[in-house]
């Protein structure tokens, strides 16, 4: 058995590089996580290729949270657009006068599964045209991507560089990128098939960034045989936070499973993207001037009483023996290694739906006795509301300025060719992302596999059915990534006991010194 654990061990690391309101209640409507200050915010470098790195939001050489200060005047939401004039633009027709092939260079943080699947599709974009040459360099994760971006001059920067959904508001402050908007303008291009809400996640202002590629949100993993044990419905997986209860309480009773449900409170899991996809369920704005798309954020809003409601009911399926608390999850796989427990697992994990593929794959070899890929069931993320929604996670293409005409247009190009129907098919179901674009769902091979394994499409039809409101939109704040992190601490806190109150309040004094001196510089 300890060999079997060392090999999936192994093989799910690869699950890891996948990762990548209205009043009411909001319930209505392993590794010990790291206790560091949260990493500078590594500024975007200036013309001279001079980076510049913000002071960390704790106040001494303790770690100790800065004082508590009431929070800057909440700028008044502003819904006008800027002008895309304003930024450079997108030269799309200046391939047709390239003397010969132009080369274009994309980063990207992407690997195993993921790295495959991209290099799949250049290879196959390279051959299919003789205008164009991709090359391909990934930098080992999003976050090594996006500190070589910052700490690079703007000539030394690649010509496309694939970037996660948390550092929009940065990528723009950088003013380094051609905003994408403007090259579907200049090219007439149709996003009328594409996701709304794909769309919208990378736009602010009134001004597209950056065209979405590989989507995914979080769903609930769960054990099939386990369910048939405690007496569950297999094929009806828990949708709120009550009914995950019920369940996690009736497997434990039932002795199917020692735990209902293995969480983590990891910055791009439990303690922090789940965090922001559970307030968008609720209706809850995470931050104010609609989560920072109206206007800049200056704060959080997760301290409120209805934070507070949601991580109180989270704390005590922990304190209840319901669910098992695997600490920080800094490999990415104590969770799913929770469901392999030979004493004592867990029926249910929450995961990214980019892991889908690997984790079947994995089952399938026959590292769990007893156990096949079909006995893995995937459900909506369970939620305050009880009504499946979620935001976009993931990452999205951007195109970098100054780089020249030519480059620019043959970058865009490339982009057209990574989100097309016949791409993102063959992107989702190698991937387990979701795509990007409804007429995707006509071509092979996402059209059978989504008929023949409807697992794979919860990510999607989830998306699809989320509200167009402000928190279905998610929060866009400047220090995204280092306000994670001080939110995952918190997180971390709580689950082990600690007192939800002043865990929050704690955190979002933290995250609002971020923003402001953040917004400061900027």
């Amino acid at each position: 058995m300890r060999r079997r654990t060392a090999l999936l061990a192994a093989t799910l690391a690869l699950v890891a590089a996948a990762c990548g309101g209205g009043g009411d209640s909001i319930l209505e409507s392993g590794l010990e996580t790291d206790t560091t200050p949260p990493p500078p915010t590594t500024q975007p470098a200036t013309d001279d290729g001079a980076a510049t790195t913000a002071t960390d939001a704790t106040d001494g050489a303790d770690g100790a949270p800065p004082a508590t200060t009431a929070p800057a005047p909440t700028a008044p939401p502003s819904t006008i657009s800027t002008p895309l004039d304003q930024f450079p633009p997108c030269p799309v027709d200046a391939l047709e006068g390239a003397d010969g092939p132009v080369d274009v260079l994309m980063w990207h943080g992407l690997t195993g599964a993921t790295e495959d699947g991209i290099n799949f599709l250049a290879d196959q974009y390279n051959a299919s045209q003789s205008r164009v040459r991709v090359q391909l360099e990934p930098q080992g994760s999003y976050d090594t991507t996006i500190d070589k971006y910052v700490q690079s001059g703007q000539d030394s920067r690649p010509d496309l560089v694939l970037f996660p959904e948390y550092v929009v508001q940065q990528t723009i402050d950088s003013e380094s990128v051609i905003p994408i908007e403007a090259c579907i303008d200049a090219a007439g291009f149709d996003v009328g098939t594409f996701q709304p809400a794909t769309i919208k996640a990378y736009s602010t202002a009134g001004v597209q960034w950056a065209m979405p590629f590989n989507v995914s949100n979080p769903v609930l993993y769960y054990n099939r045989s386990m369910f048939r044990e405690a007496g569950l419905d297999p094929d009806d997986p828990p949708q709120s936070l009550e009914e995950l209860r019920a369940y996690s309480q009736a497997i434990v009773d039932s002795g199917a499973a020692a735990y209902g449900i293995a969480i983590d409170s990891a910055t791009d899991s439990g303690g922090g993207w789940f965090i922001e996809q559970w307030f968008a369920n609720a209706g809850e704005l995470y931050a104010d001037n609609d989560n920072g798309r109206a206007a800049p954020a200056t704060r959080v809003l997760y301290d409120s009483p209805a934070g507070v409601e949601l991580l109180t009911f989270v704390q005590q399926l922990v304190q209840d023996g319901l669910a098992f608390y695997v600490g920080g999850n800094a490999s990415g796989q104590d969770n799913f290694l929770k469901l392999a427990d030979a004493d004592e697992p867990a029926a249910m994990t929450i995961g990214t739906s980019a892991a889908l593929g690997t984790i079947i794959d994995v089952i399938d070899g026959g590292l769990i006795p007893d156990i096949t890929g079909d006995d893995i069931g995937i459900g909506p993320l369970p939620g305050p509301a009880g009504t499946p929604t979620a935001l976009v996670g993931g990452a999205a293409l951007y195109v970098v300025a100054d780089h020249g005409d030519e480059t620019a247009a043959a970058a865009w190009d490339f982009i057209t060719y990574l989100v097309s129907p016949a791409a993102q098919s063959e992107w989702a179901v190698q991937t387990g992302y979701v795509p990007v674009r409804t007429d995707a769902l006509d071509v092979e091979p996402v059209a059978t596999t989504y008929v023949d394994d409807p697992r794979f499409r919860v990510a999607y039809d989830q998306l699809i059915g989320s509200p167009d409101e402000p928190a279905l939109q998610g929060p866009i704040l400047g220090p995204q990534r280092d306000v994670r992190v001080v939110t995952a601490r918190a997180v971390a806190e709580i689950l082990d006991g600690g007192d939800v109150q002043a865990a929050l309040s704690n955190a979002a004094s933290q995250a609002n010194a971020l923003i402001t001196e953040y917004n400061a510089r900027n």
